[in-house]
Order: structure tokens, then sequence, then C-alpha cells
């Protein structure tokens, strides 16, 4: 089957950064379903992965958002058949979707929203499973949880789908950072009650929220746990999705809570209720097929090559991107 791989860690610039390559077609074993992909969203952990490599004479094949077509079906899958559509999010233990197949444990998949292309439901699964954890595993919001909530990175893939299932599932008041004029008019589009100056923070926030807010969504983390005990509420709670959690000791003296969510965590550990990706992203599809949340793919590149996955990786690299990069066939 055709796939693109990386090597070894080269600069996005570099042809040899992702290559087109010819691999054995994937063992599925009793849990997966085989599926042919349609359409794959680069994130920044695709980014990362590919920057990290240290083993060039083994291929890696990248890719943590799918969708696509089920073509075999394991000996213990239920609910899924061959021909359905369906969208996931992937395994960082297994190879990725960037390529013509792909294995996934059944449990980690749901059917992609009827009403939407391949190309539009690949910008969501690995995002929309962050936001989700977020509300659900760490923060415990429901349909009645009400007070404010701080999404830092509101025009990126996680906060343009964050926004709109906060608005979607909860009754939370929700502030967005920007500061471009596009990016600013991107987040009042997915549902942001207001929009907040990343580049003067605590002021923008207490501004909008005198009082402070009781949750913070932190996308871009780094130097900005101390402006985060400042501006949350006392027994409030920080969620950090990226890799820059400093010193925390300044939510000490308000007893707020710091939660790491980490999308991977459920399949990397084969958790008991990893069928609760699955759930979560029937739940997605039903919310899009009701029309309550929208597609964040905004740049779409045709044409499933390596040519086409480095200019993607280039455009996510660049960190000016709303909403999603798509490649599909």
């Amino acid at each position: 089957m055709h796939a693109i791989a990386a090597f070894a860690g080269l600069p996005i610039e570099s042809h040899d950064a992702l290559v087109d390559v010819e691999l054995p077609m994937p063992d599925h074993g009793p849990r997966d379903l085989l599926i042919r992909v349609e359409a794959v969203s680069v994130n920044p952990v695709d980014v990362k992965v590919r920057v990290n490599r240290s083993t060039p004479d083994r291929a890696r094949v990248l890719g943590y958002d799918g969708a696509g077509v089920v073509e075999a079906v394991g000996a213990e899958v239920e609910g899924f058949a061959p021909g359905d559509e369906v969208w996931w999010a992937g395994d960082l233990k297994r190879a990725g979707s960037n390529a013509e197949f792909q294995a996934v444990d059944h449990r980690i998949v749901a059917h992609k929203p009827t009403t939407w292309t391949f190309a539009q439901a690949a910008a969501l699964p690995l995002t929309a499973l962050t936001a989700l954890e977020t509300f659900g595993d760490h923060l415990r919001l429901d349909a009645t949880s009400t007070g404010t909530l701080l999404m830092v990175g509101g025009a990126g893939g996680v906060g343009s789908i964050a926004i709109q299932l906060a608005k979607a599932t909860t009754d939370v008041r929700v502030l967005a950072t920007a500061s471009r004029e596009a990016s600013s008019t991107w987040v009042r589009e997915m549902g942001a009650d207001a929009v907040v100056d990343h580049r003067d923070l605590v002021a923008g926030v207490l501004a909008e929220a005198p009082e402070g807010v009781e949750y913070v969504f932190s996308a871009y983390t780094p130097g900005n746990i101390a402006s985060y005990a400042k501006i949350g509420t006392p027994f409030g709670h920080v969620v950090v999705i990226d890799d820059g959690a400093e010193d925390i000791a300044p939510l000490k003296s308000k007893s707020m809570s710091l939660h790491w969510e980490f999308m991977f965590t459920r399949a990397f550990h084969q958790a008991k209720d990893m069928h609760r990706q699955g759930e979560m992203l029937a739940q997605v599809a039903h919310l899009a097929d009701r029309g309550e949340i929208r597609s964040t793919a905004t740049e779409f590149l045709d044409g499933f090559t390596a040519a086409s996955l480095r200019e993607a990786h280039r455009r996510v690299e660049s960190t000016s991107v709303i909403g999603k990069v798509v490649v599909h066939r």
C-alpha cells in the first residue's frame, strides 16, 4: 500500500522530511477495523513526533486524525461492517493515518457525521476528544454547568471545536484569546461570548470577568501560569494540553487545580474505558448532523502525497493557521 513516512527529524523544508513509500498492508487484530483512509488532518503532535525522530532507518507513518471507509472487521468487533464511513484519532503506539489503509481499534472509532464530507470530518477527532475529555474527565462540566471558561488559543484546532462544544453541551460563558482580526472573527463565529487579546491576558480577562474565571483551558501555557493564578477564582481549574506548564506554585494560594489532558492516554494504556472515545466521537457526530457544530477545517490540500503532507506540516509549523489543515484524496 502507499503511505507517507518520516525517517529522521528533518526540517520540513527538506524533501526527505516526509516521503512516499510502499509498505505491507497492516495486520488487523480481532478488535480492529481495517480502514481505507480518505482524508487526514495535521496536528501539532504530528510535527512533534516528526522532528523528534531518531531512527532514520525505520519508517514511521504519522497521522492522528482520519476519516475513511471500513474495509474489514476483526472477529471481536461489533457495531461496524465493511462499507461504513467512520472517523477516529488513532493511537501513538501504532502506525498512523498517513497511509492508504490503517488498522484501528474499533473502541476508538465511530461512524462519521452523515452530513459531512470525509475532509470536513477528518479535521475533528483528536481535537474534539481533547475538548470532551477536558470537559467531562477533568472539569466535570455538563448541561447544567455555569460559570466562565477561558479558552487560551481560541483560533487553533482545539480551541475552535472546544468553544463550539462548550456552547453546545454546557451553559458556561466562553472567553477566547485571539490577537489578529481574522482570528478574533473566527472565534466569534465559533461561538465565543467575548474575545481577549492574549498579549494582555490578565487585563483583558478581568475586563470581561471582573470576579475571575472558574475554568482555564490552555492550549498555550509557557509564561502563563502566574496569569492564570491572577484571573482564576478560588478552587478554580486549569487544564493544560501542551508541555509548557512551568512552576505551578502561583496556583496554591487559591487552591487551584492543574490537570493534564492527553488525548492518547486511553489507547496508550489500554484503559478499561477505552470505548469512551468511540462514544464521544458518536456524540460529536450527532451534534454535527443536527447542525449544532461545524467543521473546523479551513485549509484543504488535494492529493494524498508526501508533497501535500509536507505542505500541511509547514502550515501547522507556521503557527498562523486558523482552524485545521486537511489533506484528502
